[in-house]
């Protein structure tokens, strides 16, 4: 089944972007209202420059008494990591597994590199099969 399905197959399209420089407190409403635990981070040029989860909000600003409002989402990028939409599973599997990440933007790079979705872990469950999730289970959540 992996090898059929292409990343553009899998992801949850239309995912929305936080500005670089709009607030951590403002990523949060957008989180809240689009009942999303990420955001996608864009620049100043529509490009992805990082992703923002609702874990960073709090372990960066609340868990040290800081304003959210007065911090800026782009300053927590971090590492980067994406997909090509037209990967297949197994590429995208490898690149959540081999990253311990969760969740993965996924970019239309024939298409001008715009950012047309995002991979979550749910997203995984519901297309792949019950041993393709077991295996990504165990080494996502592997101690590194």
């Amino acid at each position: 089944m992996a090898g059929e399905l292409r990343a553009k197959d899998i992801m949850t399209s239309g995912a929305k972007c936080v500005g670089a420089h709009q607030s951590l407190h403002e990523a949060a409403k957008m989180m809240r209202d689009l009942g999303v635990g990420a955001l996608p981070i864009c620049g100043d040029n529509n490009r992805l420059t990082g992703l923002v989860t609702d874990r960073d909000i709090v372990i960066t600003c609340c868990a040290e008494g800081v304003d959210p409002a007065e911090v800026q989402a782009g300053s927590l990028g971090g590492e980067l990591h994406w997909i090509d939409a037209e990967a297949d599973a197994s590429e995208v599997l490898a690149a959540m597994e081999n990253n311990h990440v969760k969740r993965l933007p996924v970019i239309d790079v024939a298409g001008g590199h715009r950012l047309v979705g995002m991979i979550t872990e749910a997203n995984v469950a519901k297309n792949l099969s019950d041993e393709q999730i077991a295996e990504f289970a165990t080494r996502v959540y592997a101690e590194a």
